[in-house]
């Protein structure tokens, strides 16, 4: 090789990449991930407590779990184990969309 093309590929060898840094973790990344994975945790905590407190107030405002023996009370069992809509994601819709209270 002649004198010019050696200095070239001297100048230019710094720009290639190297290949065994290539596929090294960053600790940036691993703590991005981590956030995603306890936001998104979060976001599932939040959205099976609002099923729950949505689920107990549709079965209470509709009076599914009304105690037969003593008139005007509430039996907790039913109102643990009640299913007052059909599927889960229709307490989660009613939950979200509707944040006030009904007027009346």
């Amino acid at each position: 090789m002649s004198d010019p093309e050696e200095k070239l590929i001297k100048i230019y060898d710094g720009s290639r990449p190297v290949e065994e840094d290539l596929f090294e973790r960053s600790w940036i990344n691993q703590l991005a991930w981590s956030l995603v994975v306890v936001l998104c945790s979060l976001l599932v905590w939040f959205a099976i407590a609002i099923v729950n407190a949505e689920n107990q107030r549709h079965a209470l405002m509709t009076k599914q779990c009304a105690d037969p023996v003593f008139k005007g009370e509430i039996d907790m069992r039913c109102l643990q184990v009640v299913s007052s809509r059909e599927h889960w994601w229709q307490h989660l819709w009613h939950g979200i969309t509707h944040l006030r209270p009904e007027q009346k």
